[in-house]
């Protein structure tokens, strides 16, 4: 039995004979759903999906697509905050800013931890209460600081976190003198890679023995009301004692400055999911147990703010195999999602699980899996065994939900695919594909503003070629 059944079509009627979504995948799907399990294991590899309702959902909606389970975003967060249950657990937006997950978040209770203008302007408009946010401004731009100081105005129990001195002093040029926070670096820095090791980047957080001094200052000229560190992301077993001992050094600090007088103290997010096949979930009681004794009395609220561990897992990628070339090196399995559906394996070097949704029993072989982008970068894997792909195939690439739309783009001028939401058995689209005039839109409003025609006129000639042709492709004859 699958863990979850991942959805039910609404109208029977979209569903067509012959179709991947004909009749028997309806069937099947109110058969799993009416067997599904509601336990929430702690991982859910992306073998865990119910691959028929995936291709149903291809079959309707095109491909790539995004396949986002909210109800594994609710349970993700519930096992994190259970486990904590002295703390208070937020959630970082940034892993995934899409409305329904922040909506599904919301209603669980969580307050949401926003990194940017943008991110608190979409968790205003999901329904947060601006009183309750908490904004973590790394070098921001003018008009995020606008805004915060803006928002902060209406709303007094907004908190910005500051991680420079210029950060503060900008903040009191506009007039702000409300509930701010220091980010600390403690020079400790955890993760699946360097790039995110951000508690020994210099970048982030005041220096750890300049806060003392910083704190008493803060505390004439705004309300301080706590510390802040992220030590990094990704944290797994083999760096949870260095995350650990991180805490513990902010900690130290706190009671140096004076938890007492503090609201809170934030120690950030981090903690990660598998991602390869063979790598065991985090045991959230044991993580739980650790922080707490790295933490040890302190007399202030404790903090955390879980962004992958809760989204990761709920969302995978559905791709379509549209190119199988024999070389002598290896097996090019060329498929239509890209680089710009999901940049982690190129910026990251990142293993990300991949399922041949179509026939996953056939016989594996490694094969190297890329899509269209003409940079050699744009490769999901490299001689990974999997079942043999076949032009036509669907093949589902797993853990996408943190940073997989949040970082898409467009690249080679490709509109971003569309991105399904399931809850509770039913699927609505959340997020429409793009078509070519999404992506060349900013340039015909410029146009128009300057008075220049020309560039309505080429996407006139654009024609009924605007991008609107989405897979899946059929197998070849």
């Amino acid at each position: 039995m699958k863990y979850e059944a991942i959805w039910r079509v609404k109208d029977e009627a979209t569903l067509r004979p012959g179709t991947r979504g004909g009749p028997e995948a309806l069937l099947a799907a109110r058969a799993l759903l009416a067997t599904m399990s509601h336990a929430s294991p702690p991982v859910r590899r992306v073998s865990d999906w119910d691959f028929e309702s995936l291709s149903a959902l291809a079959d309707e909606h095109g491909t790539p697509l995004y396949v986002l389970d909210t109800d594994r975003v609710r349970a993700n967060y519930e096992r994190f905050a259970g486990a904590f249950d002295d703390a208070h657990v937020m959630y970082a937006a940034k892993a995934h800013t899409g409305r329904a997950v922040l909506e599904t978040l919301l209603d669980a209770g969580a307050d949401i931890e926003c990194a940017a203008r943008g991110e608190l302007q979409r968790a205003v408009t999901a329904g947060a209460d601006p009183n309750t946010l908490q904004y973590t401004a790394v070098n921001p731009p003018a008009a995020d600081l606008d805004y915060a100081a803006e928002l902060g105005a209406g709303y007094p129990g907004l908190t910005v976190t500051g991680g420079a001195r210029d950060t503060f002093d900008r903040l009191e040029a506009r007039g702000y003198d409300g509930r701010v926070a220091i980010r600390v670096n403690p020079g400790i820095g955890t993760g699946h890679h360097e790039k995110v090791a951000t508690g020994k980047d210099a970048k982030f957080g005041i220096p750890y023995d300049e806060v003392p001094e910083l704190a008493a200052e803060l505390r004439d000229r705004f309300d301080l009301v706590g510390l802040h560190a992220h030590v990094g992301s990704g944290v797994l077993h083999d760096d949870l004692d260095d995350h650990c001992r991180a805490i513990g050094k902010v900690a130290d600090l706190a009671r140096d400055v004076g938890d007492s007088a503090l609201e809170f103290v934030d120690f950030g997010g981090g903690f990660g999911v598998p991602y390869h096949e063979d790598e065991a979930p985090l045991d959230m009681g044991v993580v739980a147990e650790k922080v707490s004794e790295a933490v040890g009395d302190l007399d202030t609220t404790v903090k955390l703010e879980p962004g992958r561990y809760v989204v990761a897992d709920a969302e995978v990628i559905v791709t379509n195999v549209n190119t199988v070339k024999e070389t002598p090196e290896t097996t090019v399995v060329g498929v239509d999602a890209s680089l710009a559906t999901l940049v982690r394996p190129a910026m990251f070097d990142a293993y990300h699980p991949i399922a041949n949704v179509s026939a996953p029993d056939r016989s594996t072989e490694p094969v190297s899996v890329g899509g269209p982008c003409c940079t050699s970068a744009d490769v999901f894997c490299t001689d990974r065994p999997l079942p043999r792909p076949e032009r036509g195939d669907l093949l589902a690439i797993g853990n996408a939900g943190a940073y997989g739309y949040e970082l898409a783009s467009h690249f080679h001028s490709q509109p971003r695919p569309a991105e399904v939401a399931v809850s509770d058995g039913e699927a609505r689209v959340v997020r429409r594909r793009e078509t070519m005039e999404d992506v060349t839109r900013v340039e015909r409003e410029a146009g128009r503003a300057t008075g220049d025609e020309t560039q309505d006129a080429d996407d006139d000639r654009l024609g009924d070629v605007r991008g609107e042709s989405v897979g899946t492709e059929g197998q070849p004859e």
